[in-house]
């Protein structure tokens, strides 16, 4: 054999292997490993809309992360805090686009705004799960049944009130207009307490900002008359933080202030007996479902949800009442928060007292 027909049979034989290494590339590429997403991306964006309620750094997020990595040992959480920024969480969602990521849970700063932004995104290919607040058109939606919050924080106030209730003057900071969880809020609210107290007689949004909140109730207090207040509805435990301040600063106590989602520091101030209740949506239920929402249409599986939202499948949780009495059988039962967290020093002996442990 010359030289000439060796190099033309090493050649033959090259392109041959080749073809036969692409094939069998080929083959494998086409079975779908679940534990990978059925795309050619194993991420999954997690958008939550702000930090001055530490329930989402300190609850949803790691509990969102722990249940992907359960359903999908393969896939990674990339995250995202928009803190309060309507246009720092579109960048981000676009940013999640062009990275390539394929599935989004987004808990939107603004729900209206988010719709246009879905519907792009499925333009693109990419799921969207709303996050405990609905957006229309999402692929999948996880909550709680918010319109029962507020329904529940108005129960709570009254029973709170007992017989003060039929002519108690009541003030109510609600949330961010928003935030559409709000405005469900505020409803379940005021079909609890209108026309069995005595009337709303300061109602203004905090904007779910501390400080904000204050800021209102030391305007309603100017305004109702500091010893006319009988009990204050706080949309959540954030705002029932510097809502209590500006009471204690006015030299008012012991009227009932409520809140919402089980913060640290709101079921402490109800161990001291500063707030009255707290509403707990457990992120132990939240987090999980949203993270098999989001496996599922990563992997092409069915989404899962027990209904739909607006035409959205989606699964609602009911929320619960916590108060001084059931704190041990709740958060502290369920893991949210070690006893040792919650008796600090100065609530030690309040904890034996309410058996806490």
């Amino acid at each position: 054999m010359n030289a000439v027909t060796r190099r033309a049979v090493i050649a033959t034989a090259a392109v041959s292997m080749a073809l036969s290494l692409a094939a069998c590339g080929q083959a494998g590429g086409d079975k779908k490993d679940d534990n990978a997403g059925s795309g050619s991306s194993t991420k999954i964006g997690l958008l939550l809309p702000e930090n001055k309620t530490s329930r989402y750094e300190a609850l949803d997020k790691p509990q969102f992360e722990k249940a992907v990595k359960a359903a999908c040992g393969g896939c990674e959480v990339v995250y995202n805090n928009a803190v309060s920024d309507v246009v720092k969480q579109k960048q981000q969602f676009d940013q999640f686009i062009a990275d390539g990521i394929k599935v989004i849970a987004l808990d939107p700063v603004d729900a209206t705004k988010a719709e246009s932004w879905v519907k792009d995104a499925k333009a693109k290919g990419v799921k969207v799960v709303a996050y405990d607040r609905a957006v229309k058109g999402a692929d999948a939606y996880v909550s709680h049944d918010n319109n029962k919050v507020g329904e529940l924080q108005g129960q709570a106030l009254l029973a709170a009130l007992g017989d003060k209730a039929a002519t108690a003057n009541v003030v109510m900071i609600n949330g961010d207009e928003k935030d559409p969880n709000a405005a469900l809020f505020k409803k379940g609210a005021h079909t609890a307490l209108d026309g069995k107290v005595g009337k709303i007689a300061y109602e203004a949004s905090g904007e779910w900002d501390p400080k904000i909140a204050g800021e209102k109730m030391s305007a309603a207090i100017s305004s109702v008359g500091k010893d006319k207040i009988g009990a204050v509805y706080s949309a959540n435990d954030g705002m029932a933080g510097g809502i209590v301040t500006s009471l204690e600063n006015a030299g008012i106590k012991g009227i009932p202030v409520g809140g919402q989602d089980a913060e640290i520091a709101g079921v402490q101030r109800i161990i001291a007996g500063t707030q009255t209740f707290t509403i707990y949506k457990s992120p132990l239920q939240l987090a999980p479902e949203a993270a098999k929402f989001a496996v599922n249409l990563l992997q092409g599986k069915a989404i899962g949800a027990e209904g739909e939202t607006d035409g959205v499948p989606s699964t609602l949780f009911p929320p619960v009442v916590v108060d001084s009495k059931n704190i041990q059988d709740t958060v502290v039962k369920d893991g949210i928060y070690k006893a040792a967290d919650l008796c600090t020093a100065d609530l030690a002996a309040k904890c034996t007292e309410l058996g806490i442990k």
